[in-house]
C-alpha cells in the first residue's frame, strides 16, 4: 500500500493531558499535507472545525480516557461535539461494567449515543485489560448498540494494539487499531489482520516509510 492509499486510513491523533491548541493546529495541518484525517480532544474540536479545510475529518474522544462518565454525561458530550463539528466520535466503553458482567448497562449507554448522533461511532474497548471472554463480550455489545467500528485502545493504559486483538474485533465490526503503532511496518500489520483505521500520533512517520 503506497502513501496515498495509507494516508485516508489513519487517524493523525494528539490526545495527551498537555495538548494545546497549537498541537492540535500542527495535527491538522500535518494531516491535511498528507491527506490523513485527525483525531483531538473534545475542547478543541470547535477551533479545529476553523482551522481544517471542510473535506478533512475530525473525530474527537468521548468519556476519554476512562470510559467512566455519567451515561447522560457521555451522550451529551457526544452531541456537544458532533454540534461543534465532529465528523466521528471514539467512545471509551465502561470497563469496569464490563467486566462485572453488566452488559446491558455497557450496550445501553453506547445505545443511546449512537441514537444521539448522525455521525460514526467508534467504540474504544481497550483490549489490554480485558480477557478473550471480554473482548468478545464487547463486541456483542457493539452489535447490539448498533456502532460502526471498533477501537482497540487509549494508548493510556499498558499495552496497545495487537494483531490478535485486531483479528478478534474484526469478527464483530470494523476495527480501528490504536496503541503502540509507530512505523509503516507496524501499520501494515493491524491493517493486513483485518483494521481498517489506524489511530497513531506518527501519521507522519507511517506514511515516510510507506512506498510512494
Amino acid at each position: 500500500m503506497n502513501q496515498d492509499e495509507l494516508a485516508g486510513h489513519i487517524d493523525h491523533t494528539v490526545l495527551g493531558p498537555e495538548t494545546t491548541k497549537a498541537d492540535v493546529r500542527q495535527v491538522i495541518e500535518e494531516a491535511e499535507a498528507w491527506g490523513m484525517n485527525v483525531c483531538i480532544p473534545p475542547c478543541y474540536v470547535a477551533e479545529a472545525r476553523d482551522l481544517a479545510e471542510a473535506e478533512t475529518t475530525i473525530a474527537t474522544v468521548i468519556g476519554f480516557p476512562h470510559g467512566q462518565h455519567d451515561p447522560a454525561i457521555k451522550r451529551e458530550e457526544a452531541v456537544r461535539a458532533v454540534e461543534a463539528g465532529a465528523d466521528e466520535l471514539d467512545v471509551v466503553l465502561n470497563v469496569g461494567r464490563l467486566q462485572a458482567g453488566e452488559t446491558q448497562a455497557v450496550t445501553a449507554e453506547l445505545a443511546a449515543i449512537v441514537e444521539a448522533v448522525a455521525v460514526p461511532v467508534k467504540v474504544i474497548v481497550e483490549a489490554p485489560l480485558l480477557s478473550e471472554a471480554e473482548k468478545h463480550a464487547a463486541g456483542e455489545a457493539a452489535v447490539a448498540a448498533d456502532v460502526d467500528f471498533l477501537k482497540t485502545a487509549t494508548g493510556f493504559a499498558d499495552g496497545g494494539a495487537t494483531v490478535e486483538d485486531v483479528e478478534l474485533l474484526a469478527e464483530y465490526r470494523p476495527v480501528k487499531a490504536s496503541g503502540g503503532i509507530g512505523s509503516y511496518e507496524a501499520a501494515m500489520a493491524m491493517l493486513e489482520a483485518g483494521a481498517e483505521r489506524i489511530g497513531a500520533s506518527s501519521g507522519v512517520e507511517i506514511l515516510s516509510g510507506a512506498p510512494e
